[in-house]
């Protein structure tokens, strides 16, 4: 990894407060504990680990929406102290708002960057067509499909050119085709855009079809347990995932997992805070 790399973590903790049943304070939960991880410019890495290691916390943290209880995240080697424009979030809930066109949905970041209203809905239609959605700029939320809604939410989360795209497993909650198709889309998106992406999931497969390299998180209290190079051969006229390798490196991350996902369910019935850990 370069010397200088696009996001750093560097010593990363979170903890939250716990209270027991009677409301008194006790000792607090740590989610996160020393957490180092480089992700380079242009580098697409997946991030995987156990139900409540503390995936989506960490991704909160990365976009801003909470501050680390110690260690720092660094992007271009300043400090991330807050939400910002260098940054995309995608989450598994599409988060369109709904009164909006698909059209406007894509543009709304753009108002806060301050871009004229003909400027605004040529950038919004240029990354509509970016994700396959040229013929649908005038349809509302509820006119399409789980996987063009989540379209939607990339072409916005692009349209605004971030440094960085945070992905919290986007494509979860749409069926196996779609998942496989929505891939397929976002890796052509990175090859041709060259954005560094940060792509959680729960899913070995996709993180090794996805990711150069697929960082793999302990359980609760999350670190990272190890980085696996993915070298894949992704001539565009065969499948990764029919690859012999493909498969080795998918047993790879599942030993690596196999531990962890144990200890999560072993200790899946620790109280925790409704707030704390949605990892």
């Amino acid at each position: 990894m370069s010397e200088h790399p696009r996001l750093r973590l560097d010593g990363v903790r979170q903890t939250f407060p716990v209270r027991d049943s009677r409301g008194r304070p006790g000792p607090p939960l740590t989610a996160l504990d020393d957490v180092n991880l480089d992700v380079g410019a242009s580098e697409f890495l997946t991030l995987v680990g156990p139900s409540g290691c503390g995936k989506s916390t960490l991704l909160d943290l990365l976009g801003g929406l909470a501050r680390p209880t110690g260690g720092r995240i660094l992007l271009d080697g300043r400090p991330v102290e807050g939400p910002g424009l260098d940054r995309g979030l995608v989450f598994q809930q599409y988060a369109l708002l709904p009164w909006r066109t698909a059209l406007d949905n894509v543009a709304f970041g753009l108002e806060a960057k301050g871009l004229p209203r003909r400027l605004r809905a040529a950038r919004a239609r240029e990354y509509l067509a970016l994700v396959g959605l040229e013929g649908f700029a005038d349809r509302y939320p509820h006119e399409l499909s789980g996987g063009m809604r989540q379209r939607v939410a990339i072409a916005r989360s692009l349209a605004f050119d971030p440094e960085v795209l945070l992905m919290d497993e986007p494509f979860a909650a749409l069926d196996a085709q779609t998942r496989e198709s929505l891939q397929d889309e976002l890796r052509a998106i990175w090859l041709r855009t060259g954005k560094t992406v940060l792509f959680i999931t729960h899913g070995i497969d996709e993180a090794v079809y996805l990711g150069q390299r697929v960082a793999v998180m302990t359980s609760r209290p999350g670190r990272i347990k190890s980085v696996i190079d993915v070298d894949l051969d992704r001539d565009a006229s065969r499948d990764p995932r029919s690859d012999p390798a493909f498969a080795r490196y998918r047993n790879r991350v599942w030993q690596e997992l196999h531990d962890e996902v144990a200890l999560a369910r072993r200790s899946e019935f620790a109280p925790v805070p409704s707030e704390a850990d949605r990892g």
